[in-house]
């Protein structure tokens, strides 16, 4: 596997660019902004990407998507609950105090155990709602790597008082669908440090209340 973890934005987005080695067939995750940068990974691992996966609909994660769409042809995913998220990017940018990206265009909808594939790699999505409906993370099973996009950090989680934030949601998420994962499990969050299922289950102070 080829996996390329690229900070992007105002806010250090974790974006992830996953390829296969053989076929070159990739996935974006979370293009939340630096497309250039995200453009010189792909070209510099001969990646075709087949697709773009949003994991919710803040602006810091899918500012870039269409600018991404321009240059790669690929469809942008993301789970339908977050589509009234989607249609009020500009009222985010002037939370945020950021330039507005326009409208993006959903071309499929990501549901709850659906798999990705992207040349051998597979992944199964995982429904992970709390902090938006929408909220989903992407566990690559052979591999045991979680794509995280901001259900859970390194001994935090995500936050439950915007718009469609639900700390009851978020907690039942991380415990009936996140926590179930092998211990091993390398976690990337949407934002900061890597981390692994075991050090969150022991060491993260949300999840042993």
């Amino acid at each position: 596997m080829i996996h390329k973890v690229l900070p992007v934005g105002p806010l250090q987005c974790n974006c992830s660019i996953i390829g296969d080695e053989i076929t070159h067939e990739a996935m974006v995750i979370d293009p939340g902004d630096d497309i250039e940068g995200i453009l010189a990974i792909i070209n510099q691992n001969k990646l075709k990407v087949k697709q773009i996966v949003i994991t919710h609909a803040h602006l810091d994660h899918v500012g870039g998507a269409m600018k991404l769409r321009a240059q790669t042809g690929a469809p942008i995913l993301l789970n339908q609950n977050d589509l009234a998220l989607l249609k009020m990017l500009d009222v985010q940018a002037s939370w945020l105090g950021m330039q507005s990206p326009g409208k993006v265009e959903i071309e499929a909808d990501l549901k709850h155990e659906q798999k990705l594939e992207a040349g051998s790699l597979s992944a199964n999505v995982l429904h992970t709602p709390g902090h938006t409906e929408g909220s989903v993370c992407l566990y690559f099973p052979a591999e045991k790597l979680l794509i995280a996009g901001d259900t859970l950090f390194a001994r935090s989680i995500g936050r439950t008082d915007l718009p469609g934030g639900s700390f009851e949601k978020i907690i039942r998420s991380l415990h009936d669908r996140v926590l179930t994962l092998p211990d091993e499990t390398v976690v990337i969050p949407g934002h900061g440090p890597m981390t692994t299922i075991r050090e969150e289950r022991e060491e993260n102070p949300f999840l042993n209340r």
